[in-house]
């Protein structure tokens, strides 16, 4: 261990900041800054206002940081100036402040884009790509990116040649130069992993490559960069506060292999529909929270459901007040869970803080929608979201789940040609991909066979197989035994009961397990043929017999002339079905028929 070589408070700080200890910096320096007769320099403050955000005082970092480029400025440092003005762009953007960011970016230019070449320009470079990229323009991108690689190189810096490599990647994936971007996300992340970077990059290059892993669907890397971003943010922090339970702090160590989750805390589920904790500042390591965010997204595909709730949670509590959006993400990702095990009131709320965080809650609130009965809100829901993300280059998963579900609406209202272009969107999606992407592969596989079932083509099973293997491989357990009940129904059509009645028990083994209760019930209903089910909504045997001819088509008088009862009859049960289910209407009836399995 280290023993400071000055009694001096400010050195003692600048020690502290070069070991990376935040907490001891941010008191040490916070404590001799509230003195007036006791100076801190430009350099000083710029520590001082690191050391506030790494623990959590967000506030204090923006002012210290401000008195950092006053006093740079009055000292004529216009690369110290245009650095601190580049981090104070930065912050007010992660505040929700685009105003005062935009402001401070100019500064930053004002200061540095007329000096000779410098490391601090790097910045102006990263933003100067990622400004191109929103706008379509991958060419300005891609050149702002090999510049800031020139800058890098020429001044020495690993953190500033890991950022470039980084920044270079999100262009060419924007760019829809998907294997290119990858291996050069692959390259820096290296660094990263060889504990080459500082402490501040690494968790920047982390929460940046996390992101870019599940918005260009590779299913496969997200797992193992949020394994190991969760085992970096585990090592018992100096600046933990004193009132947090370390062991809680620890929640999620990553440990493992990447072909599974790495579960090392308690599984115990996080029951009922109270909204989960507000955000509140991490302490030491804000990059904690956001990276558990990542986790709990990976979590949930894996099926590890109950863990990865109670990560939801923890997530919240750790995610830093400039970071809301993966607060969002985390709300959003405890509402698919709750709403697949049938808690749709839980899942209601969690949505709805999705919302509050700025996060539009589409696909998983247009699904609960449709679980509900509320066809016309879930079609309505789910079309919007798309209009809103019309360019496919930008998060592709995020996309493809949107036409999935549009898929899935679009069946349980029967309107086939709807069902059938959003899959052939998919399908194309997928395709389009430079090089394979299973994830994307199987959603459209998925897509495509349901499509073929409902519309009574023999080519289901094929695709449908195919959807099986991608998931399986993928260990994505969920929407594997979900393509299992609709195998079971295409070899049912297909005259093999047996093949069908292996594919529900299975399906319905997994449902089980993972605590998907209205999906177990659902297979258990047609491994036993459906004859002695108990029927939902409290529905008699006949009025899920009009169901049924409601949900195939039939107008009142088919109704009648199939059921040989009078029209009259045939309303007052519809009546009666309308508000057993709590709908209001043909469409809304028929979506609850099929989100119920009976149709």
């Amino acid at each position: 261990m280290s023993v400071p070589t000055t009694t001096d408070p400010v050195g003692r700080a600048r020690d502290a900041a070069a070991r990376e200890s935040w907490a001891e910096a941010y008191q040490l320096l916070h404590a001799h800054d509230r003195h007036p007769s006791r100076g801190l320099t430009a350099d000083d403050l710029s520590v001082l206002a690191d050391a506030a955000w790494w623990s959590g005082h967000v506030d204090e970092s923006v002012t210290a940081r401000l008195r950092a480029h006053a006093a740079y400025l009055a000292a004529d440092d216009h690369r110290g100036a245009g650095l601190a003005s580049w981090w104070l762009y930065y912050e007010y953007a992660g505040l929700g402040r685009p105003a005062a960011a935009a402001g401070w970016l100019h500064r930053a230019r004002h200061h540095l884009e007329d000096l000779p070449d410098c490391p601090e320009q790097c910045f102006l470079e990263m933003t100067a790509a990622e400004e191109a990229s929103a706008r379509g323009d991958h060419g300005t991108a891609l050149a702002a990116t090999r510049r800031m690689t020139a800058l890098a190189l020429a001044c020495g810096s690993p953190d500033l040649l890991a950022l470039s490599r980084q920044a270079e990647s999100r262009a060419l994936l924007a760019a829809g130069r998907r294997t290119e971007g990858l291996a050069l996300l692959d390259d820096a992340m290296c660094a990263v992993s060889a504990g080459e970077l500082s402490g501040m990059v690494t968790g920047w290059l982390y929460c940046l490559a996390l992101t870019q892993c599940m918005e260009a669907a590779d299913f496969a890397r997200a797992v193992e960069w949020t394994n190991a971003a969760m085992e970096w943010c585990a090592p018992p922090w100096t600046g933990r506060p004193p009132d947090e339970d370390p062991t809680e702090a620890a929640t999620g160590t990553a440990t493992g292999t990447a072909t599974g989750p790495m579960i090392t805390a308690s599984e115990e589920s996080a029951a009922g529909t109270a909204p989960l904790p507000m955000t509140v500042p991490s302490g030491e390591n804000p990059f904690r929270g956001v990276c558990r965010a990542h986790r709990v997204e990976v979590l949930d595909l894996l099926g590890a459901w109950a863990l990865a709730e109670a990560e939801a949670r923890q997530a919240c509590r750790e995610v830093p007040v400039d970071c809301l959006e993966s607060a969002a993400a985390a709300y959003y990702a405890a509402g698919d869970v709750q709403r697949r095990q049938g808690r749709l009131e839980a899942a209601a709320v969690s949505y709805g803080h999705a919302h509050e965080l700025g996060r539009i809650p589409q696909p998983g609130l247009a699904l609960l929608r449709l679980a509900q009965g509320r066809a016309d809100a879930a079609v309505a829901g789910v079309d919007l979201a798309l209009a809103c993300r019309s360019d496919p280059d930008h998060d592709v998963l995020g996309r493809a789940r949107l036409l999935a579900a549009r898929t899935e609406v679009a069946l349980a209202v029967r309107d086939l040609p709807g069902a059938a272009r959003a899959a052939a969107d998919l399908d194309a999606l997928a395709g389009a991909a430079d090089g394979d992407v299973p994830l994307l592969r199987a959603l459209a596989d998925t897509a495509l066979g349901a499509v073929a079932l409902a519309e009574k083509r023999p080519g289901a099973l094929l695709p449908l197989r195919r959807a099986l293997a991608g998931w399986l491989e993928l260990r994505v357990p969920y929407e594997a035994a979900q393509v299992r009940m609709l195998l079971a129904a295409a070899c049912r059509d297909a005259g093999d009961e047996e093949a069908a009645r292996l594919e529900l028990g299975t399906a319905r083994a997994v449902f089980e397990r993972l605590g998907a209760v209205p999906d177990a019930r659902r297979a258990a209903a047609l491994v036993g043929g459906g004859s002695r089910r108990r029927l939902p909504g409290g529905l008699t045997a006949r009025e899920a017999e009009v169901l049924r001819l409601v949900a195939s088509g039939g107008t009142n008088k088919d109704i009648a002339r199939a059921l040989v009862i009078s029209e009259h009859t045939v309303a007052r049960h519809l009546n009666n079905i309308f508000a057993k289910l709590g709908v209001g209407s043909r469409a809304s009836a028929t979506a609850y028929a099929y989100a119920h399995g009976l149709v």
